[in-house]
C-alpha cells in the first residue's frame, strides 16, 4: 500500500478535482510542459540543453498558439533575468534547463528569493560535475535544497517520481510560488525527463494571478518597487527575519512525502525519483525473499519529511539511502535520523543508475550485519560491476584494485582482435 503525506493530513489525494480525459503516451519533458501551460503559464524563458530539450520545444510550438510569450533566450543568464522581470511584472512564469545551465541561474535565483518574486523552475538533471554527460543524475539535490544561489534562503523542492506526478507537481509548484511569493523548484532527472510513460491528461487550470504588489504600472494608483538591495544592516536583517518566518512557514504546513509497506517494515530505503522507482522493485524481491523492508520517499526534497522519518527510524534496524549521486540526500537522513539506527549509502554517479539487484544486494550486506559495502572478495571480478556498489568499494578501500582489475579486462585483446 502506498500512503501519501502532507504536513496537513495522514492520507489524501494530492490532485483531486481533475476531468478525466484520454489516456496517452507522453514523454515527461512535454507532459511538464503541457502542464504547466494547461495551468495557465504566461511565460516561458530558456536555453536548449540535453536532457530537457524537448520541454523547451514543445513550448516553442504551444505557446504562440495559445497567444503567449516564449522566448529562447541567447544564455541560461539571460533566460532566468528575463523570467524575474516578467515575474516582477505579475506574469505566471516557467523556466527550464538541466545542470549546467542550472548553476549558471543561481545569481538571479538569490535575487528573486530576496525580491520574493514567484517563478517555477524545472530542473532536469544531468551526470556532472562540469560538462558531464548527458545521463540521469540526482547530483544537484544539495544545491537545490540549499536555495541554489547565496544567501540566507530556502526554497520550495518538489521531486516526482513519475511522469503523471510530475503533471500534478507542476500546479502545486504554482501554487506554492503564488502562495508564498518564492521561487519552487521541481527537481526531476534525465529519465524522467526522456521517458515516455501512459498518463491520463488531466489537467488543472489555476485562475490567473492576482496580487497587489506586482509592478503592473501606477496609473490610478501609487507605485510599487521590487528590490532584493537593503543597504542599511537594520533593514537587510528586518527583512532577512521576515524571509525566515516565511521559510517556517512553508516547513510547518507544506511537507510532502509517500510510504510503502512500512507497517511492518525492519528496514528503511529512502529515495526519491527515479531511485525510489528502482528502489520499489528491490523491495519487492526482497519482500519475496522474506526481508522485511518500506519505503520512504520524499516528494517535497524540501522541506524534507524529517519528523516522519525520525519516527519511523525509531523501530528500524537500519536504513538505505539509494540515489543517482555520491551521497547528498544522505545527509538530510542523517540528520533527520540522529542515530536512533545506521544509516548506508548506495550511490551510483556518472549517469549510472542503480539496478534493483546491487540494492537487494545492499539490503541483504545490511541483514547480516555488514552494513552496504561491497564484499572485498569479489572486488576483483570486473564482470560484476554493475552489481558493485561503488561507494562501498570506496570505503572499504578496495577501489583501486576494483579499477585495476577493471582496466587490465578490457585491455584484453579478445580473441581474434589484434588490440588496435
Amino acid at each position: 500500500m502506498v500512503v501519501l503525506g502532507t504536513a496537513l493530513a495522514g492520507t489524501q489525494d494530492p490532485h483531486p478535482g481533475s476531468a478525466a480525459c484520454s489516456r496517452v503516451l507522453m514523454k515527461g519533458n512535454e507532459a511538464m510542459a503541457e502542464a504547466a501551460i494547461q495551468a495557465g503559464c504566461d511565460a516561458y524563458f530558456g536555453y536548449p540543453i540535453t536532457p530537457q530539450a524537448e520541454l523547451l520545444e514543445w513550448m516553442a510550438r504551444r505557446m504562440p498558439e495559445m497567444g503567449r510569450v516564449f522566448l529562447q533566450a541567447e544564455s541560461e543568464l539571460a533566460a532566468i533575468n528575463m523570467a524575474l522581470g516578467a515575474a516582477a511584472a505579475g506574469a505566471r512564469v516557467l523556466v527550464s534547463s538541466s545542470s549546467p545551465g542550472f548553476s549558471l541561474m543561481a545569481e538571479a535565483m538569490s535575487y528573486m528569493a530576496g525580491s520574493e518574486l514567484p517563478m517555477l523552475l524545472v530542473n532536469v538533471m544531468r551526470g556532472g560535475p562540469g560538462l558531464g554527460s548527458i545521463g540521469p543524475a540526482q547530483a544537484d539535490y544539495l544545491q537545490a535544497t540549499r536555495g541554489h544561489g547565496h544567501g540566507d534562503y530556502r526554497v520550495p523542492v518538489l521531486a516526482p517520481a513519475s511522469i503523471a506526478e510530475a503533471i500534478g507537481l507542476v500546479v502545486d509548484g504554482f501554487e506554492l510560488a503564488e502562495r508564498y511569493r518564492t521561487p519552487v523548484i521541481l527537481l526531476a532527472d534525465g529519465i524522467l525527463g526522456q521517458a515516455m510513460e501512459p498518463v491520463v491528461r488531466e489537467f488543472r487550470s489555476l485562475p490567473p494571478r492576482s496580487d497587489d504588489w506586482s509592478l503592473s504600472g501606477a496609473d490610478g494608483r501609487p507605485p510599487r518597487v521590487v528590490r532584493s538591495l537593503h543597504l542599511l544592516p537594520e533593514a537587510l536583517e528586518a527583512h532577512n527575519q521576515h524571509l525566515q518566518a516565511k521559510f517556517r512557514q512553508i516547513a510547518e504546513h507544506e511537507v510532502r512525502w509517500a510510504v510503502e509497506h512500512v507497517d511492518d517494515a525492519e528496514l528503511l530505503i529512502v529515495a526519491y525519483g527515479t531511485a525510489a522507482r528502482v528502489a520499489r522493485t528491490a523491495i519487492e524481491r526482497a519482500r519475496a525473499a522474506g526481508l522485511r523492508v518500506g519505503l520512504l520517499r520524499p516528494i517535497t526534497l524540501w522541506p524534507f519529511p524529517a519528523d516522519v522519518l525520525a519516527r519511523l527510524a525509531e523501530r528500524m534496524r537500519g536504513i538505505l539511502v539509494v540515489e543517482l549521486s555520491a551521497g547528498q540526500l544522505v545527509e538530510d537522513v542523517r540528520l533527520a535520523v540522529e542515530g536512533r539506527a545506521p544509516v548506508f549509502l548506495h550511490g551510483r554517479t556518472g549517469g549510472m543508475v542503480p539496478g534493483p539487484g546491487e540494492v537487494l544486494a545492499a539490503l541483504q550486506r545490511i541483514e547480516a550485519g555488514a552494513g552496504a559495502a561491497a564484499d572485498p572478495g569479489s572486488a576483483a571480478d570486473p564482470g560484476a560491476a554493475d552489481e558493485r556498489d561503488p561507494i562501498g568499494l570506496i570505503e572499504s578501500a578496495e577501489w583501486e584494485r576494483f579499477l585495476a582489475a577493471a582496466h587490465a579486462a578490457h585491455a584484453a585483446p579478445a580473441s581474434g582482435d589484434d588490440g588496435r
